[in-house]
């Protein structure tokens, strides 16, 4: 695959990123924080793979199926624990953790064809 073929899930992965920074540092600013914690944590760890997924296609990575595969599936558990919570910035990681879980899969499935 190309890095054309990539841009869309590259796209939803720096929004899923963007997302779960955005509700890493708001879940920082509440008072709630023990509630919070794995929404935190899970928060930090679905933006770090979306990142390494991103760098991943960007260089034709031999490993970008398998990258891929476990990005979904950590934007997948991300949105579920963010799902336990009422605050709005969680609602938009949810959305965007869902929509990174479908393209990952996508990528990862088209990658797994061609090999």
């Amino acid at each position: 695959m190309t890095p054309i073929q990539y841009q869309e899930c590259i796209d939803a992965c720096i929004k899923c990123m963007n997302a779960c920074n955005y509700s890493y540092v708001s879940s920082l600013k509440k008072y709630d924080l023990e509630l919070l914690r794995d929404t935190i944590r899970m928060d930090r760890e679905c933006a770090d793979i979306c990142g390494y997924a991103i760098q991943a296609m960007s260089r034709q990575s031999p490993f970008v199926a398998e990258i891929c595969r476990l990005c979904a599936e950590i934007c997948e558990a991300c949105a579920e624990v963010c799902s336990l919570n009422v605050h709005t910035h969680c609602k938009d990681c949810i959305e965007a953790c869902r929509e990174c879980a479908e393209a990952c899969r996508q990528i990862s499935e088209a990658v797994a064809v061609y090999a």
